[in-house]
Protein backbone atom coordinates (compact mmCIF):
# COMPACT_ATOMS: atom_id res chain seq x y z
CA UNK A 1 0.00 0.00 0.00
CA UNK A 2 1.13 3.61 -0.90
CA UNK A 3 1.95 5.34 2.13
CA UNK A 4 0.01 8.55 2.11
CA UNK A 5 0.75 11.98 3.81
CA UNK A 6 -2.26 14.11 4.97
CA UNK A 7 -2.52 17.79 4.44
CA UNK A 8 -1.88 18.43 8.15
CA UNK A 9 1.21 16.17 8.19
CA UNK A 10 2.95 17.69 5.21
CA UNK A 11 1.94 21.45 6.44
CA UNK A 12 3.65 20.29 10.16
CA UNK A 13 6.85 19.32 8.55
CA UNK A 14 6.98 22.54 6.30
CA UNK A 15 7.01 24.54 9.23
CA UNK A 16 7.20 28.56 8.51
CA UNK A 17 7.98 27.92 4.86
CA UNK A 18 6.23 30.92 3.77
CA UNK A 19 8.47 33.00 6.18
CA UNK A 20 11.81 31.49 4.47
CA UNK A 21 14.56 34.43 3.93
CA UNK A 22 13.97 35.64 0.68
CA UNK A 23 10.35 34.61 0.71
CA UNK A 24 8.99 37.89 -0.33
CA UNK A 25 11.10 37.77 -3.60
CA UNK A 26 9.30 34.90 -4.38
CA UNK A 27 5.46 34.21 -5.48
CA UNK A 28 3.76 31.89 -3.22
CA UNK A 29 4.03 28.50 -5.11
CA UNK A 30 7.62 28.65 -5.88
CA UNK A 31 8.07 28.98 -2.44
CA UNK A 32 6.16 26.34 -1.50
CA UNK A 33 7.60 23.81 -4.36
CA UNK A 34 11.04 25.13 -3.29
CA UNK A 35 10.06 23.83 0.61
CA UNK A 36 8.96 20.43 -0.30
CA UNK A 37 12.02 19.93 -2.55
CA UNK A 38 13.96 21.20 0.25
CA UNK A 39 11.97 18.16 2.66
CA UNK A 40 12.81 15.80 0.01
CA UNK A 41 16.44 16.73 0.09
CA UNK A 42 17.07 16.39 3.63
CA UNK A 43 15.17 12.97 3.88
CA UNK A 44 12.19 14.28 6.28
CA UNK A 45 9.83 13.29 3.27
CA UNK A 46 10.18 10.08 1.80
CA UNK A 47 10.32 8.62 -1.58
CA UNK A 48 6.81 7.58 -3.44
CA UNK A 49 4.78 8.97 -0.98
CA UNK A 50 1.73 10.18 -1.95
CA UNK A 51 0.93 14.35 -1.49
CA UNK A 52 -2.44 15.25 -0.50
CA UNK A 53 -4.93 16.22 -2.70
CA UNK A 54 -4.54 20.27 -3.77
CA UNK A 55 -8.18 21.22 -1.52
CA UNK A 56 -6.63 19.18 1.64
CA UNK A 57 -2.85 20.97 1.80
CA UNK A 58 -4.29 24.29 0.69
CA UNK A 59 -7.10 24.12 3.82
CA UNK A 60 -4.13 22.98 6.24
CA UNK A 61 -1.67 25.45 4.70
CA UNK A 62 -4.38 28.42 5.02
CA UNK A 63 -3.41 29.48 1.00
CA UNK A 64 -5.67 29.34 -2.12
CA UNK A 65 -5.95 25.83 -3.82
CA UNK A 66 -4.62 27.76 -6.97
CA UNK A 67 -1.43 28.17 -5.50
CA UNK A 68 -0.90 24.53 -4.41
CA UNK A 69 -2.05 23.32 -8.12
CA UNK A 70 1.12 26.04 -9.07
CA UNK A 71 3.29 24.54 -6.47
CA UNK A 72 2.75 20.88 -7.72
CA UNK A 73 2.82 21.53 -11.63
CA UNK A 74 6.36 22.95 -10.54
CA UNK A 75 7.28 19.97 -8.77
CA UNK A 76 6.14 18.21 -11.75
CA UNK A 77 8.19 20.66 -14.18
CA UNK A 78 11.44 19.62 -11.53
CA UNK A 79 11.08 15.81 -11.46
CA UNK A 80 10.36 15.47 -8.01
CA UNK A 81 6.55 14.81 -8.73
CA UNK A 82 4.92 11.96 -10.80
CA UNK A 83 0.77 12.68 -10.90
CA UNK A 84 -2.15 10.70 -12.32
CA UNK A 85 -5.09 12.19 -12.64
CA UNK A 86 -8.02 10.79 -10.59
CA UNK A 87 -5.17 8.74 -8.32
CA UNK A 88 -2.97 11.43 -7.15
CA UNK A 89 0.25 12.84 -6.89
CA UNK A 90 3.71 10.83 -5.54
CA UNK A 91 7.15 12.56 -4.61
CA UNK A 92 10.34 11.00 -6.44
CA UNK A 93 13.61 12.51 -7.82
CA UNK A 94 14.89 13.70 -11.26
CA UNK A 95 15.59 10.84 -13.60
CA UNK A 96 18.69 9.67 -13.05
CA UNK A 97 19.02 10.34 -9.27
CA UNK A 98 18.78 8.48 -6.55
CA UNK A 99 18.96 8.99 -2.60
CA UNK A 100 22.50 8.69 -1.31
CA UNK A 101 23.19 7.68 2.65
CA UNK A 102 23.13 10.90 3.94
CA UNK A 103 19.39 11.29 2.30
CA UNK A 104 20.47 13.94 0.02
CA UNK A 105 19.83 12.95 -3.76
CA UNK A 106 22.59 12.58 -5.70
CA UNK A 107 23.61 12.08 -9.85
CA UNK A 108 24.00 8.05 -10.25
CA UNK A 109 27.71 8.56 -11.65
CA UNK A 110 28.35 9.74 -7.98
CA UNK A 111 31.09 12.14 -7.83
CA UNK A 112 34.67 12.30 -6.02
CA UNK A 113 32.94 12.65 -2.87
CA UNK A 114 34.95 12.94 0.38
CA UNK A 115 31.99 10.82 2.18
CA UNK A 116 31.20 12.20 5.73
CA UNK A 117 28.20 10.64 5.87
CA UNK A 118 29.05 6.62 6.39
CA UNK A 119 30.94 5.90 9.81
CA UNK A 120 32.60 3.18 8.59
CA UNK A 121 36.50 2.16 7.50
CA UNK A 122 38.21 0.94 4.62
CA UNK A 123 38.86 -3.25 5.02
CA UNK A 124 41.59 -4.11 6.94
CA UNK A 125 44.90 -5.14 5.40
CA UNK A 126 44.25 -8.95 6.85
CA UNK A 127 41.29 -9.39 5.32
CA UNK A 128 42.70 -10.77 1.46
CA UNK A 129 44.85 -13.61 3.83
CA UNK A 130 41.58 -14.36 5.78
CA UNK A 131 39.87 -14.57 2.54
CA UNK A 132 42.28 -17.05 0.79
CA UNK A 133 42.28 -19.13 4.08
CA UNK A 134 38.33 -19.35 4.03
CA UNK A 135 38.03 -20.76 0.87
CA UNK A 136 40.71 -23.10 1.85
CA UNK A 137 37.86 -24.16 4.34
CA UNK A 138 34.84 -23.97 2.35
CA UNK A 139 35.21 -27.74 0.82
CA UNK A 140 34.49 -29.74 4.46
CA UNK A 141 31.02 -27.84 3.84
CA UNK A 142 29.62 -28.28 -0.06
CA UNK A 143 28.89 -31.78 0.83
CA UNK A 144 25.42 -30.05 2.23
CA UNK A 145 23.29 -28.45 1.88
CA UNK A 146 24.31 -25.47 2.86
CA UNK A 147 21.63 -23.98 4.99
CA UNK A 148 22.06 -22.87 8.93
CA UNK A 149 19.90 -20.99 10.02
CA UNK A 150 21.59 -19.82 12.98
CA UNK A 151 24.81 -19.65 11.57
CA UNK A 152 28.22 -22.02 11.30
CA UNK A 153 28.96 -23.41 14.81
CA UNK A 154 32.41 -22.53 14.05
CA UNK A 155 31.69 -18.82 13.93
CA UNK A 156 29.01 -18.65 16.60
CA UNK A 157 31.56 -20.44 19.09
CA UNK A 158 33.86 -17.52 18.03
CA UNK A 159 31.32 -15.15 18.69
CA UNK A 160 30.38 -16.69 21.99
CA UNK A 161 34.09 -16.69 22.99
CA UNK A 162 34.10 -12.73 22.40
CA UNK A 163 31.17 -12.53 24.99
CA UNK A 164 33.14 -14.91 27.47
CA UNK A 165 36.11 -12.97 27.43
CA UNK A 166 33.87 -9.53 28.60
CA UNK A 167 32.76 -11.31 31.16
CA UNK A 168 29.43 -13.21 29.84
CA UNK A 169 29.55 -16.67 30.02
CA UNK A 170 28.00 -17.22 27.04
CA UNK A 171 27.41 -20.89 24.56
CA UNK A 172 27.25 -21.51 20.72
CA UNK A 173 23.54 -22.26 21.43
CA UNK A 174 22.80 -18.37 22.40
CA UNK A 175 24.02 -16.93 19.49
CA UNK A 176 22.58 -16.71 15.62
CA UNK A 177 24.76 -15.03 12.99
CA UNK A 178 22.86 -12.82 10.88
CA UNK A 179 23.76 -10.75 7.12
CA UNK A 180 24.44 -7.65 9.65
CA UNK A 181 23.22 -5.95 12.90
CA UNK A 182 20.72 -4.17 10.79
CA UNK A 183 19.52 -7.72 9.93
CA UNK A 184 19.76 -8.77 13.35
CA UNK A 185 17.87 -5.71 14.22
CA UNK A 186 14.87 -6.72 12.06
CA UNK A 187 14.59 -10.32 13.04
CA UNK A 188 14.11 -9.57 16.68
CA UNK A 189 11.39 -6.71 15.57
CA UNK A 190 9.64 -9.33 13.82
CA UNK A 191 10.05 -11.71 17.07
CA UNK A 192 9.70 -9.16 19.88
CA UNK A 193 7.25 -6.38 18.52
CA UNK A 194 4.06 -6.94 17.17
CA UNK A 195 3.04 -3.91 14.37
CA UNK A 196 2.17 -0.55 16.30
CA UNK A 197 4.13 -1.55 19.55
CA UNK A 198 5.34 0.83 21.87
CA UNK A 199 9.08 1.63 21.59
CA UNK A 200 11.85 3.37 23.54
CA UNK A 201 14.93 5.16 22.04
CA UNK A 202 17.13 7.19 22.22
CA UNK A 203 17.59 10.89 20.64
CA UNK A 204 19.46 11.17 18.38
CA UNK A 205 19.84 7.68 17.72
CA UNK A 206 20.48 5.70 14.66
CA UNK A 207 18.37 6.92 11.61
CA UNK A 208 18.57 2.92 10.33
CA UNK A 209 17.27 1.16 13.23
CA UNK A 210 14.65 4.31 13.54
CA UNK A 211 13.42 3.31 9.56
CA UNK A 212 13.41 -0.25 10.92
CA UNK A 213 11.25 0.71 13.62
CA UNK A 214 8.85 3.45 10.89
CA UNK A 215 8.72 -0.17 8.96
CA UNK A 216 7.07 -2.17 12.31
CA UNK A 217 4.88 0.58 12.07
CA UNK A 218 6.05 1.41 16.05
CA UNK A 219 4.76 4.12 18.38
CA UNK A 220 7.97 5.43 19.28
CA UNK A 221 8.72 7.74 22.46
CA UNK A 222 12.09 9.13 23.02
CA UNK A 223 14.81 9.70 25.49
CA UNK A 224 16.96 12.75 25.40
CA UNK A 225 20.87 12.94 25.21
CA UNK A 226 22.95 15.20 26.17
CA UNK A 227 25.75 16.61 24.12
CA UNK A 228 28.15 16.74 26.84
CA UNK A 229 28.78 14.75 30.08
CA UNK A 230 27.82 11.03 30.19
CA UNK A 231 24.68 11.65 27.50
CA UNK A 232 21.82 9.36 29.82
CA UNK A 233 19.72 11.01 32.46
CA UNK A 234 19.91 8.16 34.16
CA UNK A 235 16.17 9.11 36.86
CA UNK A 236 14.56 10.71 33.19
CA UNK A 237 15.66 7.33 31.53
CA UNK A 238 14.40 5.19 33.70
CA UNK A 239 11.32 7.20 34.56
CA UNK A 240 10.41 6.91 30.62
CA UNK A 241 10.38 3.27 31.12
CA UNK A 242 8.08 3.29 33.70
CA UNK A 243 5.98 5.67 32.70
CA UNK A 244 5.81 4.21 28.99
CA UNK A 245 6.02 1.10 29.52
CA UNK A 246 6.91 -0.13 26.17
CA UNK A 247 7.19 -3.56 24.74
CA UNK A 248 10.54 -3.05 23.64
CA UNK A 249 13.51 -0.31 24.16
CA UNK A 250 16.70 -0.02 22.05
CA UNK A 251 19.98 1.46 23.40
CA UNK A 252 23.90 1.83 22.12
CA UNK A 253 25.32 2.16 25.46
CA UNK A 254 28.50 1.81 24.10
CA UNK A 255 30.22 4.72 22.26
CA UNK A 256 26.44 5.67 21.02
CA UNK A 257 26.04 6.41 17.45
CA UNK A 258 26.29 9.68 16.68
CA UNK A 259 27.16 10.73 20.28
CA UNK A 260 29.72 9.09 20.83
CA UNK A 261 28.40 8.26 24.84
CA UNK A 262 29.30 5.05 27.04
CA UNK A 263 26.94 4.28 29.30
CA UNK A 264 28.05 4.00 33.07
CA UNK A 265 27.88 0.26 34.79
CA UNK A 266 25.63 1.40 37.56
CA UNK A 267 22.69 2.47 34.70
CA UNK A 268 23.40 -0.71 32.66
CA UNK A 269 22.69 -2.58 36.26
CA UNK A 270 19.07 -0.56 36.89
CA UNK A 271 17.99 -0.16 33.26
CA UNK A 272 17.67 -3.62 33.19
CA UNK A 273 15.95 -4.20 36.56
CA UNK A 274 13.34 -1.32 35.41
CA UNK A 275 12.92 -3.00 32.05
CA UNK A 276 12.43 -6.28 34.35
CA UNK A 277 9.85 -4.69 36.28
CA UNK A 278 7.93 -3.12 33.47
CA UNK A 279 7.87 -5.82 31.51
CA UNK A 280 9.74 -4.04 28.47
CA UNK A 281 12.50 -6.47 26.11
CA UNK A 282 15.60 -4.68 25.76
CA UNK A 283 17.58 -4.54 22.37
CA UNK A 284 21.28 -3.81 23.34
CA UNK A 285 23.28 -2.49 19.51
CA UNK A 286 26.77 -3.58 20.75
CA UNK A 287 28.43 -2.52 17.36
CA UNK A 288 31.12 -0.33 18.50
CA UNK A 289 32.34 -2.21 21.45
CA UNK A 290 35.46 -3.30 20.30
CA UNK A 291 36.48 0.29 19.15
CA UNK A 292 37.52 2.10 23.02
CA UNK A 293 39.91 4.58 22.45
CA UNK A 294 42.31 6.30 25.14
CA UNK A 295 42.64 2.76 27.26
CA UNK A 296 39.26 3.28 28.81
CA UNK A 297 37.96 -0.02 30.08
CA UNK A 298 34.56 -0.76 28.69
CA UNK A 299 31.99 -1.67 31.46
CA UNK A 300 30.20 -5.02 31.56
CA UNK A 301 27.78 -5.84 28.76
CA UNK A 302 24.20 -4.84 29.75
CA UNK A 303 23.50 -8.40 29.11
CA UNK A 304 25.50 -9.37 32.18
CA UNK A 305 23.10 -8.04 34.49
CA UNK A 306 20.45 -9.81 32.91
CA UNK A 307 18.33 -12.63 34.80
CA UNK A 308 15.05 -12.77 33.24
CA UNK A 309 15.90 -13.34 29.21
CA UNK A 310 15.39 -9.48 29.17
CA UNK A 311 18.45 -8.59 27.07
CA UNK A 312 18.85 -9.28 23.14
CA UNK A 313 22.41 -8.02 22.47
CA UNK A 314 23.34 -7.50 18.74
CA UNK A 315 26.10 -6.67 16.72
CA UNK A 316 28.58 -7.26 14.15
CA UNK A 317 32.14 -6.77 12.03
CA UNK A 318 30.97 -4.07 10.20
CA UNK A 319 32.93 -1.08 12.21
CA UNK A 320 35.77 -2.79 13.70
CA UNK A 321 36.53 -4.54 10.76
CA UNK A 322 34.69 -4.44 7.45
CA UNK A 323 31.37 -3.02 6.34
CA UNK A 324 31.31 -5.09 3.12
CA UNK A 325 31.77 -8.28 5.10
CA UNK A 326 27.79 -8.78 5.81
CA UNK A 327 28.38 -10.65 9.53
CA UNK A 328 26.24 -9.58 12.70
CA UNK A 329 24.89 -11.72 15.43
CA UNK A 330 22.29 -11.57 17.85
CA UNK A 331 23.46 -13.10 21.68
CA UNK A 332 20.11 -13.69 23.52
CA UNK A 333 18.61 -16.53 25.73
CA UNK A 334 19.06 -20.38 23.49
CA UNK A 335 14.94 -20.68 23.17
CA UNK A 336 14.62 -17.37 22.12
CA UNK A 337 17.70 -18.21 19.42
CA UNK A 338 15.44 -20.89 18.05
CA UNK A 339 12.55 -18.78 17.65
CA UNK A 340 14.74 -16.18 15.92
CA UNK A 341 15.84 -18.68 13.43
CA UNK A 342 12.21 -20.15 12.87
CA UNK A 343 11.34 -16.09 12.27
CA UNK A 344 14.23 -16.03 9.89
CA UNK A 345 12.96 -18.91 7.35
CA UNK A 346 10.46 -16.11 5.96
CA UNK A 347 13.57 -13.82 5.66
CA UNK A 348 16.41 -15.19 3.67
CA UNK A 349 17.04 -19.05 5.26
CA UNK A 350 20.69 -18.64 6.00
CA UNK A 351 23.74 -16.53 5.31
CA UNK A 352 26.61 -16.90 3.08
CA UNK A 353 29.49 -19.72 4.20
CA UNK A 354 32.11 -18.57 2.70
CA UNK A 355 31.68 -15.09 4.09
CA UNK A 356 31.06 -16.97 7.65
CA UNK A 357 34.48 -18.66 7.12
CA UNK A 358 35.78 -15.11 6.31
CA UNK A 359 34.77 -14.12 9.64
CA UNK A 360 35.65 -16.88 12.01
CA UNK A 361 39.29 -15.77 10.52
CA UNK A 362 39.58 -12.37 10.87
CA UNK A 363 37.66 -13.15 14.37
CA UNK A 364 40.80 -15.24 15.17
CA UNK A 365 43.50 -12.27 14.55
CA UNK A 366 41.09 -9.96 16.40
CA UNK A 367 43.66 -8.28 18.81
CA UNK A 368 45.95 -7.60 15.99
CA UNK A 369 43.32 -6.32 13.99
CA UNK A 370 41.48 -4.05 16.41
CA UNK A 371 44.99 -2.93 17.97
CA UNK A 372 45.32 -1.33 14.72
CA UNK A 373 42.04 0.55 14.24
CA UNK A 374 42.02 1.83 17.56
CA UNK A 375 45.36 3.17 17.19
CA UNK A 376 44.43 4.42 13.40
CA UNK A 377 40.97 6.04 14.67
CA UNK A 378 43.17 8.05 17.25
CA UNK A 379 45.18 9.60 15.16
CA UNK A 380 42.23 10.39 12.52
CA UNK A 381 39.88 11.63 15.58
CA UNK A 382 43.01 13.85 16.87
CA UNK A 383 43.30 15.29 13.09
CA UNK A 384 39.50 15.94 12.93
CA UNK A 385 39.12 17.60 16.68
CA UNK A 386 42.06 19.89 15.54
CA UNK A 387 40.61 20.68 12.06
CA UNK A 388 36.84 21.89 13.63
CA UNK A 389 39.46 23.67 16.55
CA UNK A 390 41.15 26.15 13.53
CA UNK A 391 38.52 26.51 11.12
CA UNK A 392 35.12 26.08 12.93
CA UNK A 393 36.59 27.40 16.68
CA UNK A 394 32.66 28.40 17.29
CA UNK A 395 30.99 24.56 16.98
CA UNK A 396 31.40 22.27 20.24
CA UNK A 397 32.38 19.01 20.78
CA UNK A 398 32.84 16.25 23.49
CA UNK A 399 35.61 14.20 22.84
CA UNK A 400 33.95 10.59 22.77
CA UNK A 401 36.87 8.16 24.51
CA UNK A 402 35.80 5.19 21.70
CA UNK A 403 33.66 4.99 18.37
CA UNK A 404 33.92 6.43 15.29
CA UNK A 405 31.72 9.59 15.54
CA UNK A 406 32.17 12.75 16.93
CA UNK A 407 28.88 14.75 17.69
CA UNK A 408 29.06 18.41 16.56
CA UNK A 409 27.10 21.07 18.16
CA UNK A 410 27.04 24.04 15.34
CA UNK A 411 26.80 27.67 15.57
CA UNK A 412 23.21 27.70 14.15
CA UNK A 413 20.47 25.56 13.59
CA UNK A 414 21.55 25.25 10.02
CA UNK A 415 22.46 21.39 9.48
CA UNK A 416 20.41 20.36 6.65
CA UNK A 417 21.20 23.79 4.62
CA UNK A 418 24.68 22.98 5.25
CA UNK A 419 24.67 19.10 4.14
CA UNK A 420 23.20 20.61 0.98
CA UNK A 421 25.73 22.93 0.24
CA UNK A 422 28.98 20.86 1.52
CA UNK A 423 27.62 18.27 -1.36
CA UNK A 424 28.58 20.99 -3.75
CA UNK A 425 31.84 21.07 -3.11
CA UNK A 426 32.45 17.54 -2.65
CA UNK A 427 31.72 16.10 1.00
CA UNK A 428 28.56 14.37 1.88
CA UNK A 429 27.27 15.15 5.78
CA UNK A 430 24.85 13.06 7.46
CA UNK A 431 22.65 16.50 8.68
CA UNK A 432 21.51 16.05 12.19
CA UNK A 433 17.91 15.67 11.64
CA UNK A 434 18.85 12.39 10.37
CA UNK A 435 19.08 11.06 13.98
CA UNK A 436 15.95 11.90 15.16
CA UNK A 437 11.88 11.93 14.73
CA UNK A 438 10.84 15.28 14.00
CA UNK A 439 13.01 17.02 11.99
CA UNK A 440 14.59 18.72 15.00
CA UNK A 441 18.45 18.41 15.79
CA UNK A 442 19.17 21.12 12.98
CA UNK A 443 22.01 22.39 15.84
CA UNK A 444 23.78 19.03 15.20
CA UNK A 445 25.76 17.30 12.83
CA UNK A 446 27.57 14.00 12.89
CA UNK A 447 31.40 13.62 11.87
CA UNK A 448 33.03 10.33 11.39
CA UNK A 449 36.61 10.09 11.80
CA UNK A 450 36.96 6.93 9.94
CA UNK A 451 38.66 8.89 6.84
CA UNK A 452 42.38 9.69 6.61
CA UNK A 453 44.07 12.33 8.43
CA UNK A 454 44.54 14.06 5.08
CA UNK A 455 41.08 13.72 4.10
CA UNK A 456 39.73 14.81 7.01
CA UNK A 457 41.21 18.52 7.24
CA UNK A 458 40.51 18.92 3.68
CA UNK A 459 36.63 18.39 4.19
CA UNK A 460 36.41 20.80 7.21
CA UNK A 461 38.24 23.51 5.38
CA UNK A 462 35.67 22.97 2.32
CA UNK A 463 32.76 22.73 5.30
CA UNK A 464 34.20 26.09 6.54
CA UNK A 465 33.85 27.50 3.49
CA UNK A 466 29.96 26.74 2.63
CA UNK A 467 29.46 27.48 6.51
CA UNK A 468 30.18 31.47 6.31
CA UNK A 469 28.82 31.51 2.79
CA UNK A 470 25.49 30.79 4.01
CA UNK A 471 25.90 33.87 6.27
CA UNK A 472 26.37 35.69 3.21
CA UNK A 473 23.60 34.51 0.92
CA UNK A 474 20.30 36.36 1.69
CA UNK A 475 18.08 33.10 0.60
CA UNK A 476 18.27 29.39 0.22
CA UNK A 477 19.52 28.26 -2.76
CA UNK A 478 18.13 24.87 -4.66
CA UNK A 479 20.60 23.61 -7.46
CA UNK A 480 20.73 20.56 -9.60
CA UNK A 481 23.14 18.13 -9.24
CA UNK A 482 25.64 18.11 -12.57
CA UNK A 483 25.12 14.89 -14.30
CA UNK A 484 28.33 13.17 -15.06
CA UNK A 485 28.22 11.36 -18.54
Amino acid sequence: MTPLVRGSQLARLLGQWHALPGRRRSPDYLALAGAVRGLLADGRLALGVRLPAERELAEALGVSRTTVTAAYRELRGTGHLNSRRGAGSWTMLPDGHRVASSGLWTPEDDLDMLDLSCAALAAPVQLQAAARAAAEDLPRYLGGAGYHPTGIVELREAVARTYDERGLPTSPEQIMVTSGTQHAFDLVLRLALPPGGRVLVESPTYPNALAALSARRARITTHGLAANGTGWDAELLLGSLRQTRPQLAYLIPEFQNPTGHLMPEQLRERVVATAHAVGTDLVVDESFVDLALDGITVPPPVAAFDRHSRVISIGGMSKPYWGGLRIGWIRASAPQVQRLAAARVGVDMAGPVLDQLLAVRLLADAEAIVAVRRAQLSVQRQALLGALAEMLPGWRVTVPHGGVTLWAELDGPVSSALARAAEEVGVRLAPGPRFGLDGTLERFLRLPFTLPAADLVDAVRRIAEVRYDLDRTSRPQWSMPAVIA
